[in-house]
């Protein structure tokens, strides 16, 4: 008994002298985590923030975009992302189940609704170890009304988060002004839209913004504890960014592109509308175009035709030539010259007007009425000089980039080494720029001889305090020409507008002045040649209104429409053109020019005056005057003096003695009756419209009595026969080498 008493006492003492170290060891570490607040080296505070402290992202939006008046253009909208729950703790109750439970009925069911097969979906379904799945592209973007549909199919597991999505209410408009943007995946944080083309991508800094996030003290299952710490750091949303565009005038574009590209689908149509005044950008489309919300068409056209492709720009470059030939004082509408055919150098081949044969013996303001390439490679040749007219390319910024707010702008190409390829960039040939390159250009005419830089973003402003970011003002970019010559050089491109003689008559608009140019530049091949048939060009015309103090400048161009003659190439840009300035001109209360009857040209009686004299007084109130004979003095007139005469109408003065057949070709019926009065010739005429042939030849003696057949054709007839003959002249091989002065031909 005293031995086992002895053992209980020894093990007693040893049980009691450990749990005197243990509370001694206990009591150190406890004091010394109080004191120090560290365990292990890791502040106990900390790990206790890391267990308690949950973090949720505050998304930011991207900024809007609005048209100048405040109308939206892409703003983000609520969409909803799918996901699936696969963890099976989730479910506390088994009759209601919070995980998917059934993946081959649910991924069956949801095939209906996402765009991915029914196998996918039931693969993503059946992973294991993991909480949730998402469905990438197929489950982002969501509507509403498609998480409606899937929420009433009651599949357990499936829910939705909240996102947002790019919404471009107008659909298709200025698609390429203003772009797309795509979505990228941020792993664990919301996904991340990135602009891809346009302003979504130029100005993708200034739209994109900041995330926010909220620290909060959870308990252990995540919840919001009553009295817990939160810190918030605020979302700052994107930038809101304003287009100079308008939505109406944009509109009217875009309608009239979608009735010309169905009716007569052509390869590309371009159309851009401007205030000179200040540069500004109103309204910019191109077919092919897509759905920015949907990309559907964006295959056919990846780039924006105005600003990231240059290509011949053909005849309304000769009202860049033209403003230079007037401000250095070289033009002389008046002064006459042979149409037809024009050698640069004696080595070159001849460039050919674009009837290939000419009009005879014309003044160079008919040249620029019919668009004469002759006329205007003499210009740069002879009158103005190609190095002049070089500097002149610089000062209207064809050689460098406009900068315009877009991304990816291109720049022209000026072929000017040789004499040829200088005489063919002064009426369009050989010569690539881009359409904003034009329009810039422009300003300069329509604005008093300032050239303003073209910009198509008017403002950014701050989505959440609503103060100005940046403001976009205008810029002249350079002074090429006068004022004076600007007017000068409107009041001579009216005509080409409203003379008979001129190529842009299908562009009269009711009641209001309208000056231009129009443009038929030649496609080239693969193989360097140029294409052949009647509608392998880019037509075009370059115009503004009104005349006197123009409020717009509208571009059109159209790329290979479907026509069957050459001559028919202005019919689908006219159809662009006119309804589109037009209803822009209505639209901005630009009021209609008053309706005056036109002065009358009261012509003077002038028989008994010499006819150098009497040649002189009408040529210098501008009537188109002709002489028969070669006598000293004026013996019989038509129209008789006294008279108020038509604008256009020819007056013939007869001064006897040897009369010699002019060329007759391209005169009315009316004027060519006046000679056979004068002369006493019997005349005969076949067909209607203007002289396609005459049976005395020009320079043949006429007589008294001698008897003169007319064959007459209307002008669109006429201009198919003179093509017929330049292409015979050509040869049947249709053969024709880039640059070449033969292949100049065909630009009006």
């Amino acid at each position: 008994m005293i031995k086992k008493q002895k053992n209980m006492n020894n093990g007693a003492v040893g049980l009691f002298a450990f749990f005197v170290l243990l509370f001694f060891i206990l009591a150190y570490r406890y004091f010394s985590i109080q004191i120090s607040g560290e365990v292990s080296g890791q502040p106990l505070v900390a790990r206790a923030q890391q267990k308690y402290m949950k973090e949720n992202v505050i998304e930011a939006s991207r900024g809007t975009i609005y048209d100048r008046k405040g109308e939206v253009v892409a703003e983000d909208t609520a969409a909803y992302t799918l996901i699936a729950i696969l963890d099976k703790k989730m479910t506390v109750d088994p009759k209601k189940p919070m995980h998917v439970v059934d993946p081959d009925k649910e991924a069956r069911e949801l095939a209906q609704y996402i765009d991915m097969s029914e196998s996918d979906i039931y693969q993503k379904l059946s992973e294991k170890h993991i909480f949730q799945v998402q469905f990438g592209k197929a489950g982002r973007d969501i509507s509403f009304q498609t998480k409606s549909k899937i929420e009433a199919l009651k599949l357990p597991g499936i829910t939705f988060i909240r996102d947002s999505k790019r919404f471009y209410p107008n659909g298709i408009f200025a698609s390429h002004v203003v772009g797309y943007t795509e979505t990228k995946d941020q792993g664990d944080q919301k996904a991340l839209s990135i602009g891809k083309m346009g302003i979504e991508k130029t100005f993708n800094n200034y739209l994109t913004g900041t995330n926010g996030k909220i620290d909060y003290q959870s308990d252990l299952w995540g919840y919001l504890l009553p009295n817990g710490k939160k810190k918030i750091t605020p979302a700052q949303n994107g930038d809101d960014v304003y287009l100079t565009l308008d939505k109406n005038i944009q509109t009217f574009l875009e309608d009239s592109l979608n009735k010309v590209d169905q009716e007569y689908k052509p390869k590309k149509i371009i159309a851009i509308v401007a205030d000179p005044k200040t540069g500004e950008i109103l309204a910019m489309g191109q077919r092919p175009t897509f759905n920015p919300k949907t990309r559907e068409g964006i295959e056919k056209s990846w780039h924006n035709e105005s600003v990231e492709t240059s290509f011949e720009p053909g005849s309304t470059m000769k009202i860049f030539t033209l403003s230079a030939a007037i401000q250095e004082n070289v033009f002389n509408p008046n002064e006459f010259y042979q149409s037809g055919s024009y050698k640069v150098t004696p080595k070159d081949r001849p460039i050919h007007d674009h009837n290939y044969v000419g009009w005879g013996k014309i003044t160079f303001l008919e040249g620029v009425q019919r668009s004469s390439n002759v006329a205007f490679a003499r210009i740069a040749n002879e009158k103005l000089g190609f190095d002049k007219l070089r500097e002149y390319l610089t000062k209207f910024g064809f050689d460098k980039p406009t900068g315009i707010d877009l991304p990816d702008e291109t720049s022209g190409k000026i072929q000017y080494q040789w004499p040829i390829e200088k005489a063919t960039t002064a009426f369009g040939q050989g010569t690539a720029i881009t359409p904003i390159q034009q329009i810039q250009a422009a300003t300069a005419v329509a604005n008093g001889g300032k050239m303003m830089k073209p910009h198509i973003v008017q403002k950014i402003i701050n989505h959440d305090t609503g103060k100005v970011v940046k403001n976009y003002l205008p810029e002249v970019v350079s002074t090429p020409i006068s004022s004076e010559t600007a007017k000068k050089v409107r009041d001579i491109l009216e005509t080409v507008v409203t003379s008979p003689k001129g190529t842009g008559s299908r562009y009269k608009i009711d009641g209001y002045n309208v000056a231009g140019k129009t443009g038929t530049a030649q496609m080239p091949g693969p193989d360097g040649k140029y294409l052949t048939g009647p509608s392998n060009y880019v037509f075009s015309f370059l115009g503004m209104a009104p005349t006197n103090d123009p409020k717009l400048i509208v571009y059109v161009a159209v790329q290979q429409p479907n026509i069957d003659n050459y001559f028919k190439g202005s019919i689908p840009v006219s159809e662009v053109f006119k309804p589109l300035m037009k209803s822009s001109l209505q639209y901005l209360n630009i009021q209609p020019s008053k309706q005056e009857k036109p002065q009358s040209n009261l012509l003077p009686d002038m028989i008994g005056q010499s006819s150098e004299s009497a040649i002189t007084e009408l040529k210098d109130k501008g009537f188109d005057t002709i002489v028969l004979g070669n006598g000293g003095e004026v013996v019989n007139q038509l129209p008789t003096g006294g008279r108020v005469i038509l604008e256009g109408e020819k007056v013939i003065l007869n001064t006897g003695g040897n009369v010699i057949m002019p060329t007759l070709k391209g005169w009315s019926l009316r004027d060519v009756m006046k000679i056979g009065r004068l002369l006493n010739v019997k005349l005969s005429s076949a067909g209607s419209g203007y002289v396609d042939k005459q049976s005395i030849q020009a320079g043949t003696h006429l007589q008294r009595g001698d008897s003169l057949i007319v064959q007459l054709m209307k002008p669109e007839q006429l201009n198919s026969e003179m093509l017929q003959k330049k292409d015979t002249a050509k040869g049947t091989t249709g053969k024709s080498v880039k640059n070449s002065p033969s292949d100049t031909s065909m630009h009006d």
